[in-house]
């Protein structure tokens, strides 16, 4: 495996962990806020952003490189409101997303055609990632700060993972 390529990869495992560490802490704050479909909803982010880590950690053993994992950060605990939490995951989403494209940039310059064809289910779960968190966005601006919007908003959000 490229030597290059595979350090880009280790970063972006890096950036996953990070990921669901902050979704985690929103799952946190959320409960301490009596959301509790809210951070049902980030708990479920938490373990995808693992996933996604792992798919990667993964693909590094699976072609006979090595994982080196790097620190991730303290998040923060602190996250306002409903509809300020959601802008943040959408945010983070659109940053996680420019992410996997730069790598992408990379796997093309240098050839790893291995890593173009795993990183396409990346960009496509990057789509579903923002339309995900941009629906949350824009019901939650429907509502404001009503508390039985919220309410329900919150009991939607509860049955993530559920809908099957």
């Amino acid at each position: 495996m490229n030597e290059t390529v595979e350090a880009a990869i280790n970063e972006q495992i890096k950036h996953e962990l990070d990921s669901g560490y902050l979704y985690l802490s929103m799952a946190a704050y959320c409960e301490s806020q009596n959301l509790g479909g809210f951070a049902h909803w980030m708990r479920l982010q938490f373990e995808e952003e693992v996933a996604h880590a792992m798919r990667l950690y993964n693909h590094i053993i699976d072609r006979g490189g090595r994982v080196i994992l790097e620190a991730i950060d303290k998040p923060k605990a602190e996250f306002g409101a409903p509809l300020e939490i959601f802008e943040q995951v959408l945010a983070h989403e659109q940053k996680v997303t420019g992410l996997i494209h730069k790598l992408y940039e990379l796997a093309v310059k240098e050839n790893d055609y291995p890593v173009q064809v795993e990183l396409q289910w990346f960009i496509e779960e990057q789509v579903e990632e923002e339309k995900k968190a941009g629906d949350i966005v824009d019901q939650l601006k429907l509502v404001g700060d009503s508390g039985t919007a919220i309410h329900r908003i919150d009991r939607m959000l509860a049955k993530r993972g559920s809908e099957k």
